[in-house]
Formats: structure tokens, C-alpha cells, sequence
């Protein structure tokens, strides 16, 4: 049976954005086969990643990027969601972020919020098949 591309959110807040390029970069052969959903600066971060990746830019997060990706997930458009968060600095768009993780919760999408979920998620045989109908717990 041949892999479906899936859809793949990827976000990250300012201090994390070298180390989700690098992560990148380390699982480049798993992520390039699938479409890579990106919010606003992260999205730039990632486009000069060599060998280059399926990638859609969206808004910036606190310019309406999460809500963007918040309705995708409510539309079952997103099969994993790579989120590498800042805990030890306040984001003014906490809400936002907040909203964003209770999606992915009810919506049962799988969500990586550091590397070492990230690698389980993408290393995962399951990364190979898209969520076949989501719906909210």
C-alpha cells in the first residue's frame, strides 16, 4: 500500500526555532514525502531546510496563524501537529496557544510539544496513515 502525504502543522515559539530546524533537518527523509503546515516566522525558518519540504505558510500565530491552524483541525485537514513551546517564557498570545492544544486534544490529533515526543511521533509506524476520520472526544 503506498504512504499518503499527511498533514503535518509545525510550529515553535522564538527560543525553540533553531532547535525544531535542526530537528527537521535530523528527520528530513520522514517529513519531505508529506505537507508541511507552517505559522508565520517558523515557516521561514524552514523553507531554506535543505532538500526542501511540501510547505504551506500560514499567518503568524498571534496574527491569526493558530486560529488558522485551530480550524484546520476542527475540519480533520491535520494528521499530526509538531509544536515545539517555550515553557519558561510568557507568550502574549498564551490564549491563542492554549486553544490551539485543546484542539488537538479534543480532536484526538496527535501533538508534540518537544523532541522527544516529535521523534516518537515521526518514528512511529503509524506516521505512515492519515487519521482516518476524527472526530472530538
Amino acid at each position: 500500500m503506498a504512504q499518503m502525504p499527511l498533514n503535518i502543522a509545525m510550529v515553535t515559539h522564538d527560543a525553540k526555532k533553531e532547535e525544531l530546524k535542526k530537528w527537521t533537518n535530523e528527520h528530513l527523509q520522514k517529513l519531505r514525502p508529506h505537507n508541511i503546515y507552517a505559522t508565520g516566522t517558523t515557516s521561514k525558518v524552514l523553507e531554506n531546510i535543505n532538500g526542501g519540504l511540501s510547505l504551506t505558510a500560514l499567518k503568524s500565530g498571534p496574527y491569526g496563524g493558530d486560529q488558522q491552524l485551530g480550524a484546520m483541525i476542527c475540519e480533520g485537514k491535520l494528521d499530526a501537529m509538531i509544536f515545539f513551546q517555550d515553557p519558561m517564557t510568557a507568550q502574549p498570545h498564551d490564549v491563542d496557544v492554549k486553544a490551539l492544544i485543546r484542539m488537538s486534544t479534543l480532536y484526538d490529533l496527535p501533538l508534540a510539544c518537544n523532541q522527544a515526543t516529535a521523534n516518537l511521533i515521526v518514528c512511529s509506524d503509524l506516521f505512515l496513515f492519515p487519521i482516518s476520520d476524527p472526530i472530538p472526544n
